[in-house]
């Protein structure tokens, strides 16, 4: 069943697993994390299909990241292994981690370079009967095919993510968890079209400005 997003509740946070897919970590010269690496995204940066990605004066290097994202039903927090993950999901997503590499790179932490407005497209709606195991995951940019991988390369499934994220902070109703992304990631300009497609959910499009 497709649930639109304007149907659910703003999320108070946005979650992001970083470096997730182990050739991801490698293009960007770091190691595979030996526990889920996390990281906030401003809600603020929310936006949806069909609206402009904005490249901000202060970044000469932004980037598409295709993600799987997990959307949450209710409140959900400390669950263990014996907690049924998917009593909490609403369900799930495409995602553009869009972010200012030469920003990440220069600040080390990720908030700023992750955090511009428009920075965080999801959408085209929310599938909730799907299984995740081993989705193609494809991102274009013009066109021309930039990522492409799938849901069964991950470091860390979904289930094991909502159960460690659980333990560190509430996650609330509307809360986006982001999986992390395949290796491809490259650079976007002004007219650029990208689409993030997810096999199952189908197509997140967006121009960048």
């Amino acid at each position: 069943m497709k649930i639109e997003l304007s149907q659910v509740p703003f999320p108070s946070k946005i979650v992001c697993v970083g470096r997730n897919y182990a050739e991801h970590a490698a293009e960007l010269g770091n190691d595979v994390p030996t526990e889920p690496l996390l990281f906030l995204k401003a809600p603020s940066a929310l936006i949806y299909n069909g609206e402009d990605i904005v490249i901000p004066e202060q970044s000469d290097q932004v980037e598409h990241e295709g993600e799987l994202a997990v959307v949450i039903s209710k409140t959900c927090k400390g669950l263990t292994d014996v907690d049924n993950v998917h009593e909490y999901l609403l369900g799930y997503t495409c995602l553009n981690d869009v972010t200012a590499r030469d920003i990440q790179r220069k600040d080390v932490q990720f908030t700023r370079g992750k955090s511009f407005d428009t920075f965080c497209p999801i959408g085209p709606h929310i599938e909730t009967e799907l299984y995740v195991t081993d989705l193609a995951v494809t991102v274009r940019v013009n066109g021309e095919v930039r990522q492409s991988g799938r849901t069964s390369q991950m470091v860390f499934p979904i289930d094991f993510l909502i159960r460690y994220i659980s333990n560190m902070m509430t996650l609330n109703a509307g809360d986006i968890i982001a999986t992390g992304t395949p290796s491809g990631v490259s650079k976007m300009n002004p007219g650029d079209v990208c689409e993030v497609e997810i096999e199952g959910i189908g197509v997140l499009k967006n121009t960048v400005r």
